[in-house]
């Protein structure tokens, strides 16, 4: 036996190197183009707040902020005021003085004479900015330094902010070149570090803004700072107030002013030299513990390998910004989302599935299971345990469990090595090689009779009743499930062991399928037609009348037993459409022959689904008048047992009817249970004895009596009598003598078209006339 898996190790493989190369595709794409660099910067947020730390308080702000605007409101401040700050923080003790603010211009002699002598007498301790704006039409950076007086006894360093698309600044200069010579930024400065002019550092911005140390001007001027405040410190002048301060967008934080990302930066070089990995290093060490992840079986080395990813892609940046290493992680993170997830996905959509395969109390494969089996070259075989779901009802809900397992050590001493396949109800199915049907049929015999044997279940014996099916047909496995136990429940019903489905089967099931939707067009086509069988009056010998019977003659298949069409449509809702064309064809005939002169009534079957409603009696009503046919011509005959089983409304369409003057007839009277009380409720004109009693009232005593004590019961009624199967003379004899109305039967008539009816009319009335 062969069989195959859902997915095979050799597709799950290939699978697999394809996620990991889109995965690495994937997270070089969005490295190169940083497509991850908003989600990178709300991650480096988080984990900085996660750190989040004291600035070391050596640098001070000293803030022209709204208050300093408020005692001085003169903005631009002139210069002799700055000279007053750096006059009052020397006296303080600052170790330096570094301003935020630009003197590339002069003002009038007198000021800039003053600021001149505040920064000599400062003795090199002030820093002076250099500014850097981008031409607007060539897009080039241009550096503007302060005039030449003021920077001669002063130090310079660059201020220039670089931002990014959202306003914020993560990464600061080094150093830059201007005129050729390179000078420190304001950070790098202030925190005595040196580096290439044009090198860049990622600020640590786990440093809290709060906790920078911040003085007023306005408090300075008035000298109300204490000096223990300045003594020691390096300060940085800055604007702060709302109406003058060039702001970023810190993160984590919000709008700040410039003078607050140098003094981040400073504080970040105090602490080391940030490291910048960026995102290649960690994209290329997660790819490669997702190869060891998608490629290596050994499921804990798996597990470490995806650990190790996800440490990579979420812990490891935590513990390396803390100490100032950083690095993107989101195309790492991407890659190991993509590769990780589908595997998920895919052991998750494994799992369902096996659920889905597997009988969930045995643990057995289920027949979903074995409809995914290669069946090439196999019989399939079924047995089903037709007492199954008595002996479960009477067992603990564990104690299945054991049943079937010794249901199938049964099945497995015949048939070793097969796997076997549980169904609901007691359905177990399993594959074979397709060999003789005379072995295998032995097999299944001597199986049948281990079978037999009792089954011991939690002390209990438990007799099994089994039967075997067989489909050694190629069609697919899913239609041959149910033709083997078709064939299971065919062995059964005939008193066999086992059996094997007939495939000339498929084609009457095609047939039988297909039957409802062929009604119709047979209709339409003209296959299905009218046949009329002639009623004989007993008492003249004379044809009165006749029966409208449906036939349909298929092209194909040749006449089709209206045993099996009718059913079907009255089952489906479909009988509307047959009995319109079949009492339009009567209804018309009948009017045809009466408008010639003779006296002809017409019978015609009613199916008692058409008992549930009005409409029949409108359309009835309709086609008498459409062929100007009185109603007392037409019967229409109603069978016993669905005349008994009547619904009230069903009586009340039958007494309209009788309304519209047509005539009522119980057909196959004599095969229901009908009560007097009964034949005298329902508005019936008239009674058809059953053919099963009719023709045997020649050898039967009782059935004679019968026919002959109904024929007096309906008339004492007022009701007719018609006997049918009328098929010798002995019997047309007796029935005359019993004083029977009206014959029906081979011996008057077959069922015929119109065309031979009227032939046969035509021929009698000759006789009468000769």
């Amino acid at each position: 036996m062969s069989s195959g898996t859902p997915s095979s190790p050799k597709a799950t493989g290939s699978n697999r190197r394809m996620v990991w190369l889109w995965a690495a595709i994937i997270g070089l794409i969005f490295g190169v183009i940083e497509f991850g660099q908003p989600l990178e910067d709300v991650l480096r947020t988080t984990r900085n707040a996660m750190h989040a730390r004291q600035a070391s308080g050596d640098i001070v702000i000293v803030a022209i902020d709204n208050k300093s605007l408020e005692a001085h409101a003169d903005w631009p401040w002139p210069r002799q005021r700055h000279a007053g700050l750096i006059d009052e923080l020397n006296d303080l003790g600052a170790a330096e003085i570094a301003f935020d603010i630009g003197f590339s211009t002069r003002t009038s002699r007198a000021d800039d004479r003053e600021l001149i002598d505040a920064i000599n007498r400062a003795k090199g301790k002030v820093v002076l900015p250099i500014r850097s704006v981008k031409d607007a039409i060539t897009d080039r950076r241009v550096d503007i330094l302060p005039s030449p007086e003021l920077r001669r006894q002063a130090a310079l360093a660059n201020i220039y902010v670089q931002y990014n698309f959202q306003s914020k600044v993560w990464k600061l200069e080094y150093a830059a070149d201007t005129d050729g010579v390179t000078y420190p930024s304001l950070a790098a400065h202030l925190a005595d570090r040196t580096g290439r002019a044009g090198e860049k550092y990622t600020i640590d911005y786990s440093t809290r803004l709060d906790s920078i140390p911040v003085i007023s001007a306005a408090d300075l001027l008035a000298g109300k700072v204490e000096r223990g405040r300045i003594a020691g410190k390096r300060i940085i002048i800055g604007a702060t107030a709302t109406e003058i301060a060039k702001t970023y967008f810190v993160p984590g934080t919000g709008q700040a002013p410039e003078v607050y990302l140098h003094v981040l930066g400073a504080e970040t070089l105090r602490r080391g030299t940030p490291v910048e990995l960026g995102w290649l290093m960690p994209l290329v060490a997660t790819l490669g513990l997702l190869a060891v992840y998608q490629f290596v079986s050994n499921r804990w080395i798996a597990r470490v390998a995806v650990a190790g990813g996800f440490a990579i892609a979420f812990i490891l940046p935590f513990a390396a910004e803390a100490r100032l290493v950083f690095f993107d992680s989101t195309p790492a993170m991407t890659a190991l989302l993509i590769v990780v997830c589908n595997r998920w996905w895919s052991d998750f959509r494994q799992s369902y599935k096996a659920r889905g395969l597997t009988n969930p109390v045995s643990g057995l494969p289920n027949l979903n299971a074995l409809r995914e089996v290669d069946t090439a070259d196999m019989t399939l075989v079924v047995t089903r345990v037709h007492n199954f779901a008595e002996i479960t009802s009477a067992l603990a809900h564990e104690a299945e469990k054991i049943l079937v397992e010794q249901i199938v050590a049964r099945l497995g001493i015949g048939f070793a090595g097969a796997t076997f396949y549980q169904g609901d109800e007691g359905i177990f199915a399993w594959l074979v090689r397709r060999e003789g049907m005379t072995e295998l049929g032995d097999q299944l015999e001597a199986l049948h009779a281990l079978c037999r044997t009792p089954v011991s279940v939690a002390g209990v014996h438990v007799d099994l009743v089994v039967t075997f099916g067989a489909d050694a047909g190629d069609r697919a496995l899913s239609a041959r499930i149910g033709s083997a136990l078709i064939a299971a429940d065919e062995a059964k019903e005939e008193g066999l062991r086992w059996k094997e489905f007939d495939p000339a089967k498929l084609k009457d099931a095609a047939w039988k399928l297909s039957l409802l939707g062929r009604i119709d067009s047979a209709i339409d086509s003209g296959e299905m037609w009218v046949a009329y069988q002639p009623k004989l009056d007993l008492a003249t010998r004379r044809i009165i009348g006749a029966e409208a019977l449906v036939r349909w003659s298929h092209p194909e298949k040749g006449e089709i037993s209206p045993a099996e069409f009718i059913p079907a449509a009255e089952q489906a809702n479909r009988i509307e459409k047959l009995t319109a064309h079949v009492l339009d064809d009567a209804v018309r005939a009948a009017a045809a022959i009466n408008g010639r002169g003779v006296d002809f009534d017409i019978a015609v079957n009613l199916s008692a689904r058409l008992l549930d409603g009005t409409d029949i009696v409108d359309q009835i009503r309709d086609l008498l008048a459409k062929h100007r046919l009185p109603a007392n011509k037409l019967t229409l005959e109603v069978t016993e047992s669905a005349a008994m089983v009547s619904s009230n409304q069903s009586f009340e369409v039958l007494e309209q009817l009788r309304a519209v003057g047509v005539n009522i007839a119980i057909d196959d009277y004599g095969t229901g249970f009908s009560t007097l009380e009964y034949l005298k409720k329902i508005p019936a004109t008239e009674i058809k004895i059953d053919r099963g009693f009719v023709r045997m009232i020649d050898r039967s005593h009782s059935d004679k009596l019968m026919v002959n004590s109904t024929i007096q019961l309906a008339h004492s009624l007022g009701r007719k009598v018609v006997a049918e199967g009328v098929e010798s003379e002995e019997i047309l004899e007796a029935l005359a003598a019993m004083g029977c109305d009206d014959a029906q039967g081979y011996l008057i008539g077959r069922p015929m078209k119109l065309r031979a009816l009227i032939k046969q009319l035509i021929l009698e009335y000759r006789k009468i006339a000769a």
